[in-house]
């Protein structure tokens, strides 16, 4: 096991870089320049060029990238457009981003599983073929446009704002109406992302459970009478959860780039849309660095899926 975790570990060391590498390239290739966009346009040609030569950017690409790499790791790494330390401007928000994805996680397996499992008992019956239906709905709608809407909706019915993380005059409030205005403004903006979540794991649960309910054991169990509960909740979801594992690696992807749409949408001070205003400023330390730590979540999250392979299947052993 431990010759197993070193190994992996030095693949995700090279896969990270690799990522680094082809961001880089991606980012610094795009149209127009990070200086001349934050400056007058009416700026003398030889001050923006002057300004490019300062920030470095009048070097070769690897150079910039080396440069940018060691900036990083000795915290002197500073935003094209105010000057400011970018990880001092992402530890601001970073911890916005990971309660909005945690609470995505949370929603889509407490809601995901159950009716994975609900759909595989009433297999082909109108309430499967109707949660095959929401499946598919909630796979292919667009989130921005769902968010749109629901922000439409939930202010003509309620009156009550859902933007930002909080409302605009709470000193009046009391610490129960702080939290609950918190959780008002966290709810809708995590939903949203856990839609397509919820309608891919429901779907994957129902289909793992209906390969597993179909075994002999299983057969058995319920010939000797034990609760339909316990026979589809103990024996068989244990044996299903592989596969739903699986879908955890790559949920996280999916969550971190749904959260640069959401947090623009729902106005949700986060580093994806932080993300989204160093793009268009071409601000490239601040889109390299929340690039980085979105890979570095991502291949954590790939990570812990393959080690939870063990804990759900003990057949599994890694050399």
């Amino acid at each position: 096991m431990a010759r197993y975790f070193f190994r992996r570990l030095l693949y995700t060391f090279i896969t990270l870089v690799g990522i680094s590498i082809i961001s880089w390239m991606i980012i610094t290739q795009a149209p127009g320049s990070p200086i001349a966009l934050t400056m007058d346009p009416k700026v003398s040609p030889k001050i923006v060029e002057q300004m490019e030569k300062n920030y470095d950017l009048d070097k070769p690409i690897y150079q910039q990238y080396f440069l940018w790499l060691k900036r990083l790791f000795t915290g002197q790494l500073y935003s094209f457009k105010d000057g400011r330390p970018v990880l001092d401007k992402i530890g601001e928000r970073i911890g916005n981003t990971l309660l909005l994805n945690v609470v995505s996680i949370l929603i889509i397996f407490s809601l995901a599983i159950p009716l994975g499992i609900f759909s595989a008992r009433k297999r082909y019956t109108f309430l499967d073929n109707l949660g095959t239906f929401g499946a598919y709905l909630g796979i292919s709608i667009p989130g921005f446009w769902l968010a749109y809407l629901l922000i439409l909706a939930t202010v003509k019915l309620f009156g009550y704002p859902v933007l930002g993380m909080r409302s605009f005059v709470t000193e009046e409030f009391s610490s129960l109406e702080i939290v609950m205005d918190r959780l008002w403004h966290l709810m809708l903006p995590s939903f949203v992302l856990a839609i397509g979540g919820i309608a891919a794991l429901s779907r994957y649960t129902r289909s793992s459970m209906l390969e597993v309910i179909r075994q002999d054991y299983i057969r058995t169990a319920k010939a000797k009478g034990l609760p339909e509960e316990e026979v589809y909740y103990k024996h068989a979801l244990r044996n299903a959860l592989l596969p739903i594992v699986t879908l955890f690696g790559f949920l996280i992807p999916g969550l971190i780039g749904g959260s640069i749409i959401m947090e623009t949408v729902f106005a949700w001070p986060g580093i994806g849309r932080l993300a989204y205003q160093a793009v268009l400023a071409r601000d490239y330390p601040v889109v390299m660095t929340i690039n980085t730590i979105s890979a570095v979540l991502v291949l954590i999250g790939n990570f812990i899926a393959d080690l939870l392979y063990a804990i759900v299947d003990p057949r599994i052993r890694y050399q």
